[in-house]
């Protein structure tokens, strides 16, 4: 499996050393200059971790570490200038997982990275998850329909793993946003009707008309359809 990493990085010269060692690693990465495109990219695709700058234009690093947070676990590495203890221990309470200090070792930096990947996703047994022609790969994060992969994002990916897990069970939107996101989740909870709506047009022959993913109204949602 290859690894993808989230480069957010307002320093073009920066960002273009770091992205040349993690390619060197043969990691897949993808750079986002500011807050938004980082926020833009993540909601998009499937990373397993990121590097986040702190200090950028518009939405800094706290901001973009918050966002994340709200829909993902994925290890984050702050990257700054700043070395006050304070400054460290907010984004550790917000949720990063280490820091880098700039100036930095690219090598260095590298080691962290590996460090990680290793811990978090190395060390766990892949379990697939199989409903009819659908499968649901959870060390590569990734879902086949009929063996081709369907690309999706994070969010996506954890509230299919809650459906997966619980196929056949009637479950709330309450019960999926703890599930899937936690109890610190801040969005709406009708963003999980946004998030079934997308789910279903990927895994169903008609979205219309679902078979698989199926609204029990006054209730919740079941996966597994009418084959339970």
């Amino acid at each position: 499996m290859v690894y993808k990493i989230l480069l957010v990085e307002d320093q073009k010269e920066i960002s273009d050393i770091v992205m040349k060692y993690i390619t060197k690693e043969g990691y897949g990465v993808a750079v986002a200059s500011n807050g938004f495109e980082a926020l833009e990219l993540f909601g998009n695709q499937i990373f397993h971790l990121v590097l986040l700058d702190i200090m950028m234009p518009g939405v800094n690093g706290f901001e973009v570490l918050k966002e994340i947070r709200k829909i993902s676990d994925v290890p984050v590495i702050m990257l700054t200038a700043k070395q006050e203890e304070i400054d460290r221990l907010k984004g550790f309470e917000i949720g990063a997982d280490d820091y880098v200090i700039k100036p930095f070792s690219p090598r260095e930096l590298m080691k962290r990275i590996q460090v990680f990947l290793k811990r978090i996703y190395n060390e766990t047994d892949e379990i697939v998850y199989h409903f009819k022609d659908l499968s649901l790969h959870t060390k590569g994060m990734k879902l086949l329909k009929n063996g081709n992969e369907i690309t999706l994002t994070t969010a996506e990916y954890k509230l299919l793993f809650v459906l997966f897990k619980n196929k056949g069970q009637i479950l709330t939107r309450e019960q999926l946003i703890t599930l899937a996101y936690g109890h610190d989740y801040e969005g709406y909870d009708r963003n999980i009707d946004s998030f079934i709506k997308r789910i279903r047009q990927k895994i169903e022959d008609d979205p219309k008309t679902p078979k698989i993913l199926i609204t029990k109204y006054g209730a919740g949602y079941i996966f597994g359809g009418e084959e339970i």
